[in-house]
C-alpha cells in the first residue's frame, strides 16, 4: 500500500490512522486499558529506558491516541504528533517542552483569550517571558522583539476571535533568521484550507474539540512536528533535545529519534510528568469526527460565506470581519494562504450598546449561546464577556477583540434557517 501522505485529504481523513490487518477490527478499536502485558521484566525495562517502542501505560502513549495523532500528522504533512488532553495542553506542551524558566517567548496579540492568559499569566509564574507583538507588525517591528533567550514564536493561522488572517511568510522568516521555531495554532482553518508546514511552520497545535471533533462530543488537543527544524545547529539554545537527559539514563532526543525528537520528547518526558492524556474514549470520537472532515468544513465556509454577505448588508449591523469578504483587510491574504477557504467563524457587531447586543443574542432561537466555537450547530458568544474577560480594555484592544464583538460561528444547517433566526433577531435591535 502506497504511503497515506500520496493520498488526498479525503482519503487520509478516512483511511489514515489506524490500517487494519488480516482478520483485524475494520473501525478503530478503543484501548480502554490503563496497562499493557509483557512476559519479561528486562523487556518492560527496555521500554522505559526508551530503547523499544510499545506500550506500557497509558498516560504516557496508548494505540487508540496513537493512531488517531498519525491520521492528523498525515492531514498535516507531518513527521511525528502526538494528542493531548485539550488545546490547551497543546499549546502549553509545544512551547514548554523548548522554553524554561529564564526563557523568553513571542506570541501574537491576537490569540485566543485562553492562550493569551496561559503564555502572559501561567507561564510567566513558571519563569518564562512573554513579548506579545501585534500580528500586522512591521517586519522591522517584529525582528526588534527578539532575544538572546527568545525561544520560540507563536501565534495562529487564523485569530480566534478577531479572524486575522497570519502572514505566515513574515513571521517565519523572522523566527528562522533567530534561530527559533515557528508555532502555529492551526484550529480554526484544519489542514483542510491550510496546511502551515507547507509556509515553513515548524509545529502546528491544534483544539482538536473544534472541527476535527465537529460535534461538541469531546475536548481534545494534538501537536504535529514537520521535523524540518534542525535543533542540532543550535544545541546550546534548545539543551533538552540536544543534550543528554538525566531522567532516562542519559538519552539524546536529536541523536536517537531524528526527526520525530520534538514528539518523543514531550511525550516520554512532558507527558510522563504532567499527564494532560487524551482518553482513549475521546481518541476515538474525534477519530468519528475526522471522518468527515473534508465534508464538513467545506460547508461551514459555504454558509459563512452567506451569512457574512448577509450581515455585511443589514442596516443594524455595524461591522463584518470574515476574511471571505472582499472588504476584509485579510482577503488577500486568506486567498493567499487558504484560497479555498478559510473557517466558519464571523465576527461582527450590531447597531447600539452592549444591551443591544444581549437583546439581540439572547433573542436568537436556533443560535445557541455557548462557550464553544466550530461544531456542526450553529453559535454564538459574546468575547468580551465570556472567553475573553479576564483582559482589560488595552488587551483587548490589542488582541481585536472589540468589546461589542459578536462572534459567530456558523454550522451547517440550512444556511436559509441560519440567515432566518439572525434576522428576525435583528429586527429588535
Amino acid at each position: 500500500m502506497k504511503p497515506m501522505n500520496e493520498y488526498g485529504k479525503g482519503t487520509r481523513c478516512i483511511q489514515g490512522g489506524w490500517q487494519p490487518k488480516n482478520g483485524e477490527a475494520r473501525v478503530l478499536p478503543i484501548y480502554q486499558s490503563t496497562t499493557f502485558k509483557y512476559e519479561s521484566t528486562e523487556q518492560m525495562g527496555r521500554l522505559f529506558d526508551l530503547e523499544e517502542n510499545g506500550y506500557f501505560y497509558t498516560r504516557l502513549q496508548n494505540p487508540t491516541n496513537d493512531y488517531v495523532a498519525q491520521k492528523i500528522c498525515d492531514l498535516e504533512g507531518g513527521a511525528a504528533a502526538m494528542l493531548t488532553s485539550s488545546g490547551q495542553a497543546a499549546n502549553y506542551y509545544a512551547v514548554f517542552n523548548i522554553a524554561s524558566a529564564g526563557d523568553h517567548v513571542i506570541m501574537s496579540s491576537s490569540v485566543y483569550g485562553g492562550t493569551f492568559n496561559l503564555l502572559t499569566v501561567t507561564m510567566k509564574r513558571m519563569g518564562i517571558e512573554c513579548t506579545v507583538i501585534d500580528p500586522d507588525c512591521s517586519p522591522e517591528e517584529l525582528d526588534a522583539v527578539f532575544k538572546e533567550n527568545t525561544k520560540c514564536v507563536l501565534a495562529e493561522s487564523i485569530a480566534n476571535p478577531a479572524l486575522v488572517v497570519l502572514d505566515f511568510d513574515k513571521f517565519v522568516s523572522a523566527a528562522h533568521a533567530h534561530g527559533v521555531p515557528m508555532i502555529v495554532d492551526n484550529t480554526f482553518p484544519t489542514p483542510i484550507n491550510c496546511r502551515p508546514f507547507e509556509y515553513g511552520v515548524d509545529i502546528v497545535t491544534h483544539s482538536t474539540t473544534k472541527y476535527m471533533d465537529g460535534h461538541a462530543m469531546a475536548v481534545g488537543g494534538c501537536i504535529v512536528d514537520s521535523g524540518n527544524f534542525d535543533w542540532t545547529k543550535y544545541p546550546d539554545k534548545f539543551p533538552g533535545l540536544c543534550y543528554p537527559d538525566d531522567s532516562y539514563h542519559g538519552v539524546t532526543y536529536t541523536e536517537r529519534f531524528g526527526k520525530a525528537a520534538f514528539i518523543t520528547k514531550a511525550t516520554a518526558q512532558l507527558m510522563r510528568d504532567l499527564g494532560s492524556i487524551q482518553s482513549p474514549q475521546n481518541a476515538f470520537l474525534l477519530n468519528v469526527g475526522l471522518e468527515t472532515l473534508h465534508l464538513r468544513v467545506p460547508r461551514h465556509c459555504e454558509n459563512a460565506q452567506k451569512v457574512a454577505e448577509f450581515l455585511e448588508n443589514h442596516p443594524k449591523v455595524k461591522w463584518v470581519e470574515y476574511p471571505g469578504l472582499k472588504s476584509s483587510k485579510y482577503y488577500e491574504r486568506a486567498q493567499k494562504y487558504m484560497p479555498n477557504g478559510t473557517c466558519g467563524v464571523i465576527s461582527f457587531a450590531v447597531n447600539g450598546d452592549k444591551q443591544d447586543t444581549v437583546r439581540f443574542m439572547d433573542q436568537l432561537d436556533l443560535a445557541a449561546i455557548v462557550t464553544h466555537v466550530a461544531d456542526a450547530r450553529t453559535c454564538v458568544l459574546h468575547p468580551a464577556s465570556h472567553t475573553h474577560r479576564q483582559m482589560n480594555e488595552q488587551q483587548l484592544a490589542e488582541a481585536g477583540v472589540d468589546p461589542g464583538m459578536i462572534r459567530l460561528s456558523v454550522g451547517i444547517e440550512d444556511v436559509e434557517d441560519i440567515i432566518a433566526d439572525l434576522s428576525q433577531a435583528l429586527d429588535i435591535v
